[in-house]
């Protein structure tokens, strides 16, 4: 393989990654604690898009619990994003480990 085939393969990478990269920004990712009772919606990015809370969770004398299931809804949520994020990198990178050094350089 040529140095000219190389960088046309970084470069095909590099579109394919930035296309992943604009999907994963419009994928919402969602996870739930309590049994429902607090839901996290995350971007494909794990930034937190949006929080939804029952009411019936909601108790003035126990505000902690309330603090830590929403704490592990945007954590679960975070989490389901960096796998959707390692899955289409795999896919972008056709299995290549990055970021990857050229020999010489």
């Amino acid at each position: 393989m040529d140095m000219k085939q190389l960088l046309q393969m970084g470069q095909q990478m590099q579109a394919r990654m930035g296309e992943m990269q604009q999907e994963l920004e419009s994928r919402e990712l969602k996870a739930s604690a309590g049994g429902g009772m607090v839901s996290a919606t995350v971007d494909g990015k794990g930034e937190v898009k949006g929080i939804t809370i029952d009411p019936a969770v909601v108790d003035p004398e126990d505000v902690e619990m309330l603090e830590d299931l929403v704490l592990a809804a945007i954590s679960e949520a975070q989490k389901k994003a960096r796998s959707a994020y390692e899955s289409e990198m795999k896919k972008a990178s056709g299995g290549l480990p990055l970021p990857f050094k050229l020999p010489g350089l």
